[in-house]
């Protein structure tokens, strides 16, 4: 499955958004994701990503699924460093 995260908006910041986040995708994706598929996560087209919104969202998806992530289209500067910064801390 591959969810587009500019669906969230191309500035995504602070915890409380990306939790907000988290739970609208639990709700209306997630849930028919299957326990062998891999969650495609696709940052086509998101110009900011600050580390406190994506720690939100990735850290809510691995504490609820166990599934494989894999992370498309990180080339811009801003997902790429947060994506650092949150995928190197321990969770």
């Amino acid at each position: 499955m591959t969810l587009s995260i500019d669906k969230f908006g191309q500035v995504l910041m602070s915890r409380p958004a990306g939790k907000e986040a988290f739970l609208m995708a639990k709700a209306y994706i997630l849930d028919s994701l299957k326990p062998s598929e891999v969650l495609s996560l696709d940052f086509a087209n998101v110009k900011v990503l600050a580390p406190s919104w994506a720690d939100e969202f990735i850290t809510g998806l691995k504490t609820n699924y166990k599934n494989k992530i894999e992370y498309l289209n990180t080339d811009n500067e801003s997902v790429s460093a947060s994506l650092k910064t949150v995928l190197s801390s321990p969770m």
